[in-house]
């Protein structure tokens, strides 16, 4: 009967594997990132905001009401996102502490009788949680191997790597850490959190996945990139404060590494989502006291209290702590660059192997990490127990299956321990908690310090990189302990002081490498106290940090960045390269022909451009009546293959609708045009066209930006860098210089008072004067008079000149003498004006932010008149009711 089971289940583990593609080309094109035809795996994100006509369209029919449902849907989110991520946190530690709790107690268990038996068992266990993992990665959720953190900083810089932040990643990412962490493995899963946060928010952002029908649409209120990356910035945080129990440290995390974009009102609803999780993770640990959670009581959240520790430091520690920092720099570098070489190494030449390969090396990396991990403390001799000291509340050993300090393992003696196995023999957690405890001097020989620091260093290299959920927090701050507590050992010899703990030192240590690696200083420096629960260490901390930053930059750049340079993110660092000064906007753009559309465009124009280029972005050009070749606006391709897919806005004319006498179609919503998170979106193939469709045309005004950015050619590119960067920009158009100038903004111009009119002018410091035309120049509006036109039909005047001959005709008892006429152009949308007629009325008329002492107003058919005499006193509202055929009407305020 066991023979049958056991060729049972050997015939289904062949039959999964030769399920398994052999090679990449053999990849299935939904599981894998989507790839386009240049082979790139990653896009741009548009962050601007296209103000169509289906934009604006929308944005007129929301009012307070909406706003304020929006704003609260916000922070309801962001209560989702604390509470998911928290969740999720809560779900992998109990699942990881409990899969490595079980096989500890159950290998101590077999190795009171047999060692090999125990040996075959642990490895058979930590290879069976890998392979799970592994599997679950390559076979389902590509996108979720590695820590996930340079992918989800690329995508708040603005580049989006495609199946990141998919359900299927998420999932992915949760199960996958479980497996890799639970099977001992020297890799961590706190920056898998990070990522899992991201996607929970992402998740909720979008309403949930169309494709396994998990949506609501009541959560579906933003269609835009920048509410996505707002939420996708409160996952990271929540990610950070849900690994390390570290709140505030969350929010500076988010600030610091990984978003290129920070305002006030995204600050609280972070610092609200990090404070929920911490809720629910002090829930959690609160329900875990009461011995629910398994085999470890407090659940395996990471809070190493060394408040008991040392309480103050002398001027002459701060030499061997200097050390400390310069030390983590140095070995900081080095691993960033191991790192480089092992997973360019992977990527190009071992993993192009297959998807076996991936499973086979990861499975490979178990076995031999199992190996050392329990081989090892064999090789060193058991050390009689310390004097019990019944202050500490250690106790010496620890009884088999219980994991602390002390760990009795294959020891004779009853009162003896195996300092390596203290730390190697144990889960990460616990190592760390006994790397940092105090008042346990001499537990670790120096011996088996330098052992476990050269061999675990050499594991977290050679894992990193693996087809695994895999962070690099964790080992991080192990091997800096490791070494911190080496240099500790050798301060209490040389001081002879007794109140030297080499714990603190440890944690030193712990943190000069994570700032020597990943090059972070305030975020760290705060998750570091709040881990370890001690405030005295802050100056410290900020010490050694300094130091080790600054060492390690000195070599390379952080882990972060060298990742997402070799997995072909472009980072937009917060700094212009110092060549860039010497450059122009012209010369940055080399001699590149640019694709551009004319506003009204045949269909098959289109799709042969499509197809013939993988541009994002297209400028829309149009005639001027002078013949002057005038850039209208920029389309995006995603907005092209909407129009194209649709095939409503084809028409047979190639003249613009609005030159036919008919009102611009709007015939889309805005949420057609949004493109689903790491997603491909629509296909140019997905699209059939018969031969009458080609032939048709497609105005492309209504669906354009009409205002894109635009900067000058000569403008220097440390400028244009600075621009695009801060505004999140995917397209930025060089035109030439202009050749005139029609206004001029200044900080006074952007500041509005909640009773001003949003839609009126301000003209004040606007305008320019030229000789001989109608420019505004109101400092001297005291001394003459003030007119404007508003044309009741189209909305604006005919411009300064048409207004220089209609205003003698309109009024003429204005426009002689000193008096000099200034005009301005006002559109009379949404002011009250009634519709042309000889019966028009005129209703609640605001002519100008501004209005002066005596107002006059001439209606005419055709336009309206708002004559200024005199100074400026409030603003105040024209009310009149009449017939609007009078000549002048007139009211004094």
């Amino acid at each position: 009967m066991l023979s049958d089971h056991f060729q049972n289940g050997v015939e289904t583990a062949k039959l999964m594997w030769s399920r398994i593609p052999a090679t990449e080309e053999e990849e299935v094109g939904e599981v894998g990132p989507s790839r386009k035809g240049n082979g790139s795996t990653v896009e741009s994100l548009d962050y601007e905001v296209v103000e169509n006509f289906a934009y604006r369209e929308e944005q007129a029919k929301r009012g307070k009401l909406y706003m304020g449902y929006a704003v609260l849907v916000k922070w309801f989110l962001a209560l989702l996102i604390g509470i998911g991520t928290g969740l999720a946190a809560v779900f992998i530690n109990l699942s990881v502490e409990n899969f490595a709790g079980w096989k500890f107690s159950l290998t101590f268990q077999i190795i009171q009788k047999s060692y090999f038996a125990g040996f075959l068992v642990y490895i058979l266990i930590n290879l069976v949680l890998v392979l799970s993992s592994v599997y679950i990665i390559t076979c389902f959720a590509p996108a979720a191997s590695g820590s996930g953190i340079p992918e989800i900083k690329g995508y708040l810089n603005g580049i989006d790597t495609h199946g990141i932040l998919l359900f299927r990643t998420l999932i992915g990412k949760i199960f996958g850490s479980i497996g890799s962490v639970g099977g001992g493995l020297a890799l961590g899963k706190e920056g898998p959190l990070v990522h899992i946060g991201a996607c929970i928010a992402s998740l909720l952002g979008q309403g949930g996945t169309t494709k396994y029908h998990l949506q609501s649409r009541w959560l579906q209120v933003f269609s835009s990139e920048r509410d996505r990356r707002d939420l996708v910035t409160c996952g990271c945080a929540a990610g950070v404060a849900a690994a390390f129990r570290a709140p505030v440290g969350g929010v500076l995390f988010a600030l610091e590494e990984v978003t290129s974009w920070w305002r006030s009102q995204l600050m609280w609803r972070v610092f609200f989502t990090s404070a929920i999780v911490a809720v629910v993770v002090r829930t959690a640990m609160g329900w875990c006291k009461d011995g629910n959670c398994g085999h470890f009581g407090a659940g395996g959240f990471i809070i190493w209290d060394i408040s008991g520790g040392q309480e103050d430091y002398s001027f002459e520690e701060l030499l061997p702590m200097a050390v400390i920092g310069v030390i983590g720099g140095l070995l900081g570098a080095l691993f960033n660059q191991l790192t480089l070489y092992m997973t360019h190494w992977r990527r190009n030449y071992l993993h192009k192997k297959g998807i076996r390969v991936k499973i086979i090396e990861a499975c490979l990396i178990s076995v031999i990490t199992s190996a050392i991990s329990f081989g090892l403390p064999l090789f060193r001799r058991c050390t009689p127990c310390p004097e019990a000291d019944a202050n500490s509340g250690i106790e010496c050993p620890q009884a088999p299956g219980m994991f602390g300090n002390y760990v009795n393992f294959y020891c004779q003696n009853n009162k003896e321990y195996n300092d390596l196995a203290t730390i190697f023999f144990n889960t990460q957690d616990d190592a760390i908690r006994n790397l940092f405890s105090a008042k346990t001097a001499h537990e670790f020989s120096a011996q088996s310090l330098l052992t476990f620091l050269v061999m675990f260093y050499t594991l977290a290299v050679v894992t990193f990189g693996t087809a695994v959920p895999a962070g690099q927090f964790v080992p991080g701050i192990m091997i800096g302990s490791t070494y911190g507590r080496l240099v500790g050992m050798f301060v209490v010899s040389f001081y002879k002081k007794l109140n030297i703990e080499e714990g603190t030192y440890a944690l030193l240590g712990a943190a000069s490498f994570l700032g020597g690696s990943m090059r972070m200083t305030v975020s760290l420096c705060v998750i570091m106290v709040e881990i370890t629960n001690n405030l005295k260490l802050l100056p410290l901390i900020m010490l050694v940090l300094l130091i080790s930053k600054a060492v390690g930059d000195a070599f390379n750049e952080g882990l972060y960045e060298e990742q997402a340079g070799l997995r072909a993110i472009p980072l937009l660092e917060s700094r212009p390269k110092y060549q860039m000064r010497y450059m122009t906007a012209k010369e940055a753009c080399g001699n590149q022909n640019v694709v551009y559309f004319p506003r009204v465009v045949k269909v098959a124009d289109i799709v042969s451009i499509l197809r013939s280029n993988d541009h994002n972005g297209f400028p829309v050009v149009d005639h001027a009546r002078s013949g002057e070749t005038l850039v209208i606006g920029l389309i995006l391709r995603s907005h092209l293959l909407v129009l194209l897919q649709s095939k409503v806005d084809f028409q047979h004319s190639p003249l613009p609708c609005d030159s036919r006498g008919d009102l611009l179609p709007i015939r889309h919503n805005l949420s057609e045009f949004v493109k689903p998170v790491s997603s491909k979106g629509i296909s140019l193939h997905d699209i059939h066209f018969t031969p009458d469709d080609l032939e048709m045309y497609i105005d492309l005004a209504p669906f354009l930006n009409p205002s894109p950015y635009v900067v000058p050619e000569d403008m220097s590119l440390t400028k244009v860098y600075n621009l695009f960067r801060q505004l999140g920009l995917r397209h930025l158009l060089v035109v030439p210089r202009p050749a005139r100038v029609i206004g001029m903004i200044t900080r006074k111009d952007l500041i509005l008072e909640d009773n001003d009119d949003p839609t009126a002018v301000e003209l004040q410091s606007t305008s320019v004067r030229r000789p001989g035309t109608a420019a505004t120049q109101l400092d001297k509006m005291s001394n003459h008079t003030l007119i404007f036109l508003i044309n009741e039909k189209k909305g604006l005047a005919a411009g300064p000149d048409a207004i220089q001959h209609i205003i003698p005709s309109v009024v003429p008892q204005v426009g002689s003498g000193e008096d000099s006429v200034y005009a301005s152009l006002l559109p009379c949308e949404g002011r009250g004006i009634v519709s042309e007629g000889p019966s028009s009325q005129i209703d609640e008329l605001y002519c100008t932010p501004f209005t002066c002492k005596k107002v006059v107003v001439i209606a005419t058919t055709c336009c309206i008149a708002c004559a200024f005499l005199g100074t400026q006193s409030n603003h105040r509202v024209i009310t009149r009711k009449g017939d609007a055929q009078q000549p002048l009407l007139d009211g004094l305020l």
